[in-house]
């Protein structure tokens, strides 16, 4: 047990070596850090309780999904019947479901085939090899269908909703070019949503918040706009106002002439005739395609840009424009611009959000909880080095020295694979220092037993540290699935705080175990004692 090879030497020493050497930029000042090699260039990421920031708990509005797919539902059953010339009337939705009334008894076969065509499963079934039908389709009259959603192909496309809506969340905080923010699911409908470090809450929620529902619309020119609020617009259009203040109204086809899906790319820049923030934006190959004909046949007349149902532009068609970009002007200020760009390459939220929850935490009270944590530490550590060097004296020096490692190699992990620390994360270094002086308690008290028992000093140490390996090693792995416990069921400071033991528990083995016997070892082969100072 005392007999190290060369090349085990070599690999604890650069083991402990490398731990040291990711720990020492978080405590030298950011000048002196930018300077260092790029790989060395890593500090510990701050949680939201040590450096402030913004906490949301955010709703998807899942009666949005339910209202959005029966609409398409609605227009699928009239294309359907319209491609194979049924006629139908009363078309509408009741409730959960799609009705349509046949003019003629004699289509029920074939509308039945032609509706049939609509429920198609969405999902299978992981175990059992089952599917999951969305559409439903029945009739309660011979010439009345009702085509209704189920309750499983709901919860599957509101978990979808979600899951699209963390993904977008993720894709726009990420554009802010914050450090490790948290998002995740919680419950069926919820997202969590806690950011580290950010100074403008304000912006983050109308950046969440905004469904950024881009769609490219004709203006009806038939009626004024207040012609159309005073009485009606017509058939196929709607009123909406723009995002001026005051907002101007204006007469809004509701045909999508070109859909927001279609953008690839979207950057802020300024005009160069103006000087005015813009956003430029670029289309795919089908999406170029469309804008091109569209354009191309409504030159001299209005295109209006709608974000939301709120224009916020109508520029006259000059030319038809045909290589696939162009740009939104308006009334944007350089950090509006910047916004919605970052909205529009993010993508179109599926549902609105609406935020249950919200709490700051400024960077004063996570300057107070950083030095309420290192005091407690400090203190703590004292505590226990002063302990081991009057229990152990010599053999307590060290262990305090593989203690000291033990801790600059906890801290370089948590750098190297920048993991959040937390408040929580601060009292787990607490309690890994507890831990490994815990290991070193066992293996001298074992040593103290074999000198008792008449063993000479070298038969003493090294059958120490092997009888008290396997107590180590149970009180560890058992703490260590504890840990893993943590981190899978528990969620934000409890995963910090399972992180940074599970982390301090292999270092706590390394350095008791492995670290201090090969100082023991190193004294052992230097001064030859006949008695142990412990």
């Amino acid at each position: 047990m005392l007999y190290f090879a060369r090349w085990k030497i070599l690999l604890i020493l650069a083991v402990s070596l490398l731990g040291i050497l990711l720990t020492i930029p978080n405590f030298l000042p950011q000048r002196v850090v930018d300077s260092l090699p790029e790989s060395f260039q890593r500090e510990i990421v701050l949680g939201l309780d040590l450096q402030g920031g913004s906490h949301l708990l955010l709703g998807v509005e899942t009666d949005v999904v339910v209202s959005e797919r029966l609409d398409t539902l609605r227009d699928d059953v009239r294309q359907a019947l319209r491609d194979d010339r049924i006629g139908y009337t009363g078309l509408g939705i009741q409730g959960q479901a799609v009705q349509v009334r046949l003019r003629d008894v004699a289509d029920r076969e074939k509308a039945r085939t032609a509706l049939n065509a609509l429920a198609v499963p969405v999902s299978g079934s992981l175990f059992g090899g089952g599917q999951i039908t969305e559409v439903e389709v029945s009739f309660n009259e011979p010439d009345v269908f009702l085509l209704t959603l189920s309750e499983q192909g709901l919860q599957q496309r509101i978990s979808s909703a979600v899951d699209q809506s963390i993904e977008i969340v993720r894709r726009r905080i990420d554009e802010l070019g914050t450090t490790e923010p948290l998002i995740q699911r919680q419950g069926t409908d919820r997202i969590l949503v806690q950011v580290p470090g950010l100074e403008d809450p304000a912006r983050l929620k109308d950046l969440i918040g905004t469904t950024a529902k881009l769609a490219f619309r004709l203006v009806d020119l038939s009626m004024p706009a207040q012609q159309a609020i005073e009485t009606r617009p017509p058939a196929e259009s709607e009123v909406l106002y723009s995002t001026d203040d005051p907002p101007q109204p204006y007469v809004i086809q509701k045909r999508v002439m070109v859909a927001g899906e279609d953008l690839v790319d979207a950057q802020p820049g300024f005009d160069q005739r103006t000087n005015e923030p813009i956003v430029t934006f670029r289309f795919n190959t089908s999406g170029a395609r469309k804008f091109g004909a569209v354009t191309q046949q409504n030159v001299g007349r209005p295109f209006a840009i709608v974000l939301d149902e709120q224009v916020i532009s109508a520029p006259v068609i000059r030319e038809p424009i045909l290589g696939g970009t162009g740009q939104i002007s308006g009334s944007f200020t350089v950090e509006g611009a910047n916004d919605l760009a970052i909205l529009l390459r993010a993508g179109a939220l599926p549902a609105p959000l609406t935020i249950l929850e919200e709490r700051t935490v400024g960077p004063g009270l996570g300057s107070d909880n950083i030095i309420a944590g290192e005091t407690a530490a400090i203190i703590g550590a004292l505590l226990v080095l002063g302990f081991m060097l009057v229990a152990y004296g010599l053999f307590g020096i060290f262990a305090n020295i593989a203690l000291a490692i033990n801790v600059m190699m906890l801290l370089g992990a948590l750098t190297l694979l920048q993991a959040t620390l937390t408040l929580p994360g601060i009292a787990g270094i607490a309690l890994t220092i507890g831990m490994a002086v815990d290991a070193n308690v066992l293996i001298y008290e074992r040593i103290r037993e074999e000198i008792n028992a008449g063993r000479s000093a070298i038969s003493s140490i090294d059958s120490g540290y092997r009888m008290a390996l396997g107590t180590i090693l149970d009180a560890n792995i058992t703490t260590l699935i504890v840990a893993l416990i943590l981190f899978n069921l528990g969620s934000g400071p409890v995963r910090g705080f399972a992180v940074t033991l599970a982390i301090g528990i292999l270092t706590s083995v390394f350095s008791a175990f492995t670290l201090n016997r090969l100082i023991v070892s190193s004294w052992l082969k230097w001064r030859r004692p006949t008695k142990l100072p412990i």
